[in-house]
């Protein structure tokens, strides 16, 4: 009894369990599965049994700590944007480590010339060059900092003295010169001969704004050196200045003609409104943030160290809202610079005056090096559409119409000058016509909907090529051997700045009894164009002021 009662007891246990594992093993399946009745047409393959292969789902490798690693994409755009930096500034520094080489050769054709070696050796490795270069990059981030160089250090008295011509050369001038560029091109296009004829007069004139934008840089430096005459040096100047602002206004006005199917006499009225009231416009964004800035760094005696960031943002701003606005956003920078400029040196420290006047000039210079060091590269690695005839009809009428446009407007422009130009002066205006950085900058943005855009880049780079490199070189020793009028950079006397300032206040007091306001009455009353201005701002601040003669007509002290 006993006994039965033990086994009775050993056995409920094992039932229980018996029961839990089936229960279990139903939703998984088992071994002894009851197979199911096969459907009528359809095969049933016997299961194939897993090899020693690959599985559907592989076991996962245990992942060890990696001592090193590379991330290449990640900082491949900033990486190589500095490297060109960096070879474009050795490219400088090499420049001037023998001077005498800068002396004949312009810099911008040094440039050039180890552009064309770096893109001769991407070439052979079939390596393409980085696509840094576009329209939004090109007018967003490297106009900005030239036009602000060039407008920053603008010497401001000879400018105002001969706006007049300045304005008349930069406008009128860059109009002749689209116009009749434009014109003569559309009349070739008409010859079947030369295979343009799908070229129409809306895409000619976009060509020819396009190669209408003087970059006289190299001419500058010459004038520099060998000390022509102040008022020619200022016009070239100027209009270099004023005349990429009326370009790019002219290249947006052509390029949306260009899409245009037919134009009507409506549309060109339009055109010729709309180019005043960008300029205007741009003029007055200018004026505002001018003054806005120089309102502002009236309060910031206890911040020193931000006085700079004021200047550059109120510059970009103004910058950035015309672009905005769709209106001459060059024009804005350019007032908006000749408008706080003496008013903010005035109110800034002398430390955060040196730091603007640095950091602006390192900005525009990087720029301008990248885009020609740019050039050369391309000039190189990519594909072009060369017609021989196309082409060399663009460099004679670039010569022809640039030349009859200096005669036609100097002879308009003379009567009214106090010192009119000779036909020397004439000929460094005309021969001064170099094309360089904003041309190739807005060949190379070209949208792609215009069908001839590789013809127009490929001679952009050869007339840029042939201006920089010909005229570049040969501007010095023409400008010697025809004895260019020069100006007398030797020093006056306290006597004689004394009696000049003494006539220039007598002037201007005359004046104003006879009602008349001439450049005496604005010197005495606008003190940023007086000549003894410098003296008068930093007396202020304790410094003795030695009057020096630099590049951009600066103060140094």
């Amino acid at each position: 009894m006993f006994s039965l009662t033990m086994e009775l007891s050993w056995r409920r246990p094992l039932r229980v369990l018996f029961l839990i594992c089936t229960f279990f093993s139903l939703p998984c399946g088992s071994e002894a599965e009851i197979p199911l009745k096969p459907v009528a047409g359809v095969t049933i393959l016997p299961p194939v049994k897993p090899d020693n292969g690959p599985q559907a789902y592989p076991d996962a490798e245990k992942a060890n700590l990696p001592v090193f690693t590379m991330d290449y994409p990640r900082i491949q755009i900033p990486f190589e944007i500095t490297l060109w930096v960096l070879l474009a500034s050795f490219a400088k520094i090499g420049f001037h480590v023998y001077n005498k080489i800068t002396v004949w050769v312009p810099e911008s054709c040094l440039l050039i010339t180890i552009g064309l070696m770096v893109g001769a050796i991407m070439h052979s490795v079939h390596e393409e060059p980085p696509a840094v270069l576009t329209s939004n990059v090109f007018f967003l981030y490297m106009l900005p900092p030239i036009v602000l160089d060039s407008g920053y250090f603008m010497p401001t008295r000879p400018f105002f003295e001969n706006i007049g011509t300045v304005l008349w050369f930069a406008v009128v001038g860059t109009l002749w010169n689209s116009i009749g560029i434009g014109m003569s091109l559309f009349a070739i296009c008409q010859i079947e001969a030369f295979g343009v004829q799908d070229i129409n007069l809306q895409e000619n004139l976009l060509f020819a704004s396009i190669i209408s934008a003087v970059d006289p840089v190299a001419v500058l430096n010459v004038f520099e050196d060998v000390s022509v005459n102040e008022q020619l040096y200022i016009v070239v100047f100027g209009e270099c200045l004023f005349n990429d602002a009326v370009t790019v206004v002219l290249y947006n006005m052509f390029n949306f003609v260009a899409e245009m199917p037919v134009v009507e006499p409506v549309d060109v009225f339009l055109g010729v409104a709309r180019f005043f009231v960008v300029g205007l416009g741009g003029m007055g964004f200018g004026i505002l943030f001018g003054f806005v800035a120089a309102f502002t760094t009236r309060f910031t005696s206890k911040v020193r160290e931000i006085e700079p960031l004021f200047i550059f943002m109120y510059s970009y701003l103004a910058y950035l809202v015309a672009e905005l606005f769709a209106i001459s956003s060059i024009m804005a920078i350019v007032t908006c610079a000749l408008t706080m400029k003496y008013y903010v040196e005035e109110n800034v420290s002398q430390r955060s005056c040196t730091t603007i006047r640095h950091v602006v000039k390192m900005l525009g210079t990087i720029s301008e090096t990248l885009i020609f060091f740019f050039l050369g590269v391309v000039t190189v690695t990519t594909e072009h559409e060369w017609n021989w005839g196309y082409i060399l009809f663009t460099l004679l009428f670039a010569f022809v119409w640039r030349g009859l446009g200096v005669l036609v407007l100097t002879q308009i422009i003379n009567p009214f000058r106090t010192i009119p130009f000779n036909l020397k002066d004439q000929f460094g205006l005309a021969y001064g016509g170099l094309r360089g950085a904003i041309s190739f900058a807005l060949a190379f943005t070209l949208p792609d909907n215009i069908g001839r855009k590789e013809l127009f880049i490929t001679a952009t780079i050869a007339i840029i090529l042939f201006t920089v490199f010909l005229q570049g070189i040969s501007i010095r020793p023409l400008i010697e051997f025809i004895n260019v009028r020069r100006t007398n950079r030797n020093l006056d006397t306290i006597n004689v700045e004394i009696h000049c300032r003494l006539m220039e206040h007598t002037m201007a007091g005359i004046e104003d009894l006879c009602g008349q306001w001439s450049h005496f009455y604005w010197k005495d009353n606008r003190p940023e164009l007086s000549s003894d201005f410098p003296h008068k701002s930093l007396s202020l601040l304790g410094f003795h002021c030695v009057k020096t003669y630099d590049k951009a007509d600066e103060w140094f002290y």
